[in-house]
């Protein structure tokens, strides 16, 4: 009886993975550290607001402050946090994205839309015409948002010169790996191809994703095919 170690195991799997979606070519690195995986960043539930909306929920001239830098260049973590409110159910101290945007916008998982009984479907970013309507409070107002929440589809931001080494165009559907304790291939995630100082090379996932992937820091997604 032949007896096969975990490498071994792993891979065999990744044989078989690859030859059923095509392997992705080689990389020779990336804007996330170097190596040949796209870093994998993890996405909580959050806000973007516009200006009126911040003004009506935080006070008249009010702007968000930034607490904290995110990895796409000029978009931060603000200091402020709202509540959101549904027929069946609320989630409070959410946190709130800047800068201010031109629709307001509420990014949830699956489970956080089961949480609070209602059904909005899986969106790219801006993708909001049909979506689901939610009760947002701040500290000096709420506002009742018409078509602002959605799940977000998974996807990976990188720059024009990032799509060029990784062969896909913006806007292209890709089957990615996780290459995590628990990997698993992501389907229809869609790249994102901005300018140098409006993308850095990551790839945007939720946590009921990462969750089922056993995702944590310093987990790399690979391109396996493009459609």
């Amino acid at each position: 009886m032949n007896y096969y170690s975990e490498k071994d195991i792993r891979d065999i799997v990744a044989k078989v993975v690859n030859s059923s979606l095509g392997e992705a070519p080689a990389v020779k690195g990336n804007a996330s550290g170097g190596g040949e995986g796209i870093l994998v960043e993890v996405s909580a539930r959050h806000v973007h607001l516009t200006v009126e909306d911040v003004e009506t929920l935080f006070g008249k001239g009010y702007r968000l402050t930034p607490k904290k830098m995110l990895s796409q260049p000029g978009e931060f973590l603000s200091n402020e946090r709202v509540r959101l409110v549904t027929d069946k159910g609320f989630m409070q101290n959410v946190a709130v994205l800047g800068p201010e945007r031109k629709r307001t916008q509420v990014e949830l998982s699956a489970t956080d839309a089961k949480s609070l009984g209602i059904n909005v479907p899986v969106r790219l970013s801006g993708d909001l015409d049909g979506s689901g309507d939610m009760l947002i409070i701040g500290k000096e107002g709420s506002i009742n948002a018409k078509e602002c929440a959605i799940i977000a589809q998974a996807h990976i931001h990188m720059t024009t010169e990032d799509a060029q080494t990784y062969q896909v165009k913006d806007g292209q559907r890709l089957s990615v790996q996780l290459a995590s304790d628990r990997p698993v291939v992501l389907e229809n995630v869609i790249a994102r191809v901005k300018d140098k100082s409006k993308a850095f090379l990551a790839m945007h996932i939720d946590f009921d994703e990462a969750n089922a992937a056993c995702v944590n820091d310093g987990t790399k997604a690979f391109i396996v095919k493009r459609w």
